[in-house]
């Protein structure tokens, strides 16, 4: 009888270890929870397959394979690295040609800022396998329509490459660092607009259109690396920050054959952006997105390419803001698909070709999220929205004229589509905060699974040992009445009748989602670790965040903080009040924005929080940049107020709880200069705090063990201060 109890007792306690297998941050920040998924998914555009970039650990290589859609069968390995000496470093990214024969294969990639790099690049013809290094450490190769050429840039030059006769010619002479930028998006722009190749070749391949960034005039800013070096490097880079002078632009259009540039008269703009710029499937006939500074007014500019000659052909308007989208797609008679939340949703629009409005193809008090493209064969538009909720995803085909609209989407969560050039399939991504990432293959007639392709059952095995709690979504309702969707993730052992300590997360940046339906990622995996230390962490979408129409989203138009921090407050309050919180115990963190978010939360509701966190964070809206800032708070010289009374270094004297500042010295989008002026605002307060510089880490703070570092640095704040 003792000998059955004691064994009782070992399977129970053996039992408790396995059931409650602690997280750890080594696991999460060094990838042991990383989901499968397929790298560099392609859909061809002549054939109905598609590509993936595959990996063989055992030899150390590197696959382009090709798969058909209807069968999912691989029908042949493009290439392979082991092959190809040249390419032992592996392979960055590819891009076919237009006739899809040719690839171009990116390899030995160096980072400029978020999106842009340099590369060596090399060419692979797919029908005498030749491979040949054509391109040394430059940006963006694109090749021309005919895939006789390809247009690239090198120190702020544009160039054209000939694949037969392997010459160069040299497009524009004029580049200099921190001064001219020709075919290229300078600092700003990459950031703000999020692109980087900045020209285009004409359906014809005879004509290339470019712009040109005269940043002379832009104050400069200047970064230290320090490095392993016994003096530092300083980086200097053009910045142009909140009311200060930005780029003069200008848009060139390139003869290939007369080796000639026009320089295009958009008309009377002053201080102005070109936001995108993409020429038409007429190919004589350009297109430019123009905002003015206050990026409340957008104009859709054609511009003839023979005589230079543009003309307004639509125009839109908002009383905050206009967002810049890549969803202008031109059909085969050149009327184009555009999206616009002018009715207060973000929703498709098609227009003729001279920018008549012929019909609104989505309507509803939702917002339409990705546009797919259209089938010219049946007339069919495919998007993905969350007409099902804004937490939701779900991917939709509907007529051009807005009838026969269906749901193709089968599970609730976060589907994304790739679909086949004929519109017959589509590769369903799907995920939710239950089910990691899976990869189907589905019809395109009503959404039936053909194939199952990817999915990540090893991985959920792999957590069964982790007994992982569930997060929980909710909607909150603040005091004053506002409905804001929420997540909580508790203890997975959580006592009602016992009162825990709350950790609070978010972003709340404009047009932001923190509250979505989908996997867990690494953020989600620490929360995860903080309930198995007790801990509840929430997660609150505020005002100003994204997906439930644009009056909420831009209710925060010239006060940047004011809401989005109320409602942090009160939804803290909220919370405070369920039975099992410790209202006394309420932490909040947040990097970035979310850093900006939990700094002011901390000190404006030093009454509700008892600690922050706040990584890289914006402390004064005047040292960030012109076209993020200026877009929702106007300048400095017009609304003073709106930058002072929201940002938090002008709050410091009102901190009572315990706040952890990080950030990164070589930041070169939040700069550090925001963390040393509200330290400096802080001492000068008489205030203790705690914090943490990272020497030459950028915005990410990540590289090494930094990551590791970091969160154990975090995690035992909050064990100390919560």
């Amino acid at each position: 009888m003792q000998s059955k109890k004691l064994l009782a007792l070992f399977l129970f306690t053996c039992f408790s270890v396995i059931a409650q297998q602690k997280i750890t941050i080594e696991e999460i920040y060094t990838g042991a929870f990383r989901a499968k998924g397929m790298d560099e998914l392609k859909s061809m555009k002549n054939t109905n397959q598609y590509t993936v970039l595959n990996s063989d650990r055992a030899t150390k290589s590197q696959q382009i394979d090709l798969y058909d859609f209807a069968t999912l069968k691989k029908v042949a390995t493009l290439l392979d690295t082991k092959n190809h000496s040249q390419l032992s470093d592996g392979i960055d990214s590819y891009t076919f040609s237009k006739d899809e024969k040719q690839i171009l294969i990116a390899n030995n990639s160096a980072p400029i800022f978020r999106h842009s790099f340099t590369a060596d690049y090399y060419l692979y013809n797919l029908a005498t396998k030749e491979l040949t290094k054509v391109l040394e450490q430059v940006q963006e190769p694109t090749f021309s329509p005919d895939g006789t050429k390809i247009g690239f840039a090198k120190s702020n030059d544009l160039f054209i490459y000939d694949i037969a006769s392997k010459n160069t010619t040299q497009v524009t002479t004029d580049g200099k660092k921190n001064a001219i930028i020709n075919g290229i998006t300078d600092w700003v722009y990459e950031e703000e607009f999020a692109f980087v190749r900045a020209f285009d070749w004409s359906a014809d391949s005879k004509k290339l259109a470019y712009i040109r960034f005269d940043e002379t005039e832009v104050p400069q800013f200047s970064m230290d690396l320090y490095k392993k070096a016994l003096y530092p490097t300083a980086e200097t880079f053009k910045y142009p920050k909140a009311g200060e002078k930005n780029a003069i632009v200008s848009l060139h259009v390139y003869d290939v054959n007369g080796k000639s540039s026009k320089t295009i008269n958009l008309g009377s703009y002053n201080d102005f952006y070109i936001a995108r710029m993409k020429w038409t499937n007429d190919a004589n006939v350009l297109s430019a997105q123009v905002l003015n500074r206050h990026q409340d007014n957008l104009d859709l500019i054609f511009v003839d390419g023979t005589t230079g000659v543009a003309k307004v052909v639509l125009n839109e308007k908002d009383k905050a803001y206009v967002d810049v989208t890549d969803n202008l797609t031109f059909l085969k008679d050149n009327s184009f698909i555009w999206t616009s939340e002018k009715d207060g949703y973000n929703h498709i629009y098609v227009y003729d070709k001279t920018g008549k409005l012929k019909n609104q193809v989505t309507k509803g008090n939702w917002e339409v999220t990705n546009y797919y493209g259209f089938d010219e064969k049946t007339k069919t538009v495919f998007y993905q929205s969350v007409e099902n909720g804004s937490t939701l995803r779900d991917v939709y085909k509907i007529s051009l004229d807005g009838k026969k609209k269906v749901k193709l989407s089968q599970q609730v969560g976060t589907n994304a589509a790739t679909f086949s050039p004929d519109f017959t399939y589509f590769i369903n991504t799907y995920s939710s905060s239950t089910v990691p990432m899976t990869y189907t293959l589905n019809n395109s007639k009503d959404g039936k699974q053909v194939q199952s392709i990817v999915d990540n059952t090893a991985l959920l095995d792999k957590l069964k040992k982790y007994d992982l709690p569930t997060k929980e979504f909710f909607e909150l309702t603040t005091e004053k009445g506002h409905k804001l969707n929420a997540w909580m993730i508790k203890p997975k052992n959580f006592d009602a009748s016992k009162k825990y300590p709350v950790f609070m997360y978010q972003y709340s940046g404009p047009g932001s989602q923190q509250v979505a339906n989908d996997w867990l990622d690494t953020n989600d995996m620490w929360f995860v670790m903080l309930s198995q230390e007790g801990y509840i962490t929430v997660c609150v979408d505020g005002r100003g965040t994204g997906f439930k129409g644009a009056e909420f989203k831009k209710c925060t138009q010239k006060e940047l903080g004011k809401f989005e921090v109320e409602d942090q407050i009160d939804a803290a309050k909220v919370i405070g009040n369920y039975s099992y919180v410790d209202k006394s115990r309420i932490g909040i963190f947040g990097w970035s924005y979310g850093g900006f978010m939990s700094s002011n939360c901390l000190f404006k509701g030093n009454d509700v929080f008892k600690m922050a966190i706040a990584v890289a964070p914006v402390t004064n809206w005047r040292f960030y940049d012109s076209i993020y800032t200026e877009r929702y708070m106007q300048t400095p010289q017009e609304n003073a107020s709106g930058y002072d009374d929201n940002s938090p270094i002008n709050h410091v004297s009102k901190l009572k709880g315990n706040f952890l500042l990080i950030h990164g010295t070589a930041d070169d989008n939040v700069h550090v200069q925001n963390s040393m002026q509200m330290i400096e605002a802080l001492i000068q307060a008489n205030k203790q705090f705690d914090w943490a510089i990272y020497p030459d880490k950028n915005h990410g703070i990540f590289g090494g063990k930094t990551r590791i570092q970091l969160f154990t640095k975090m995690t035992n704040f909050i064990k100390e201060k919560l």
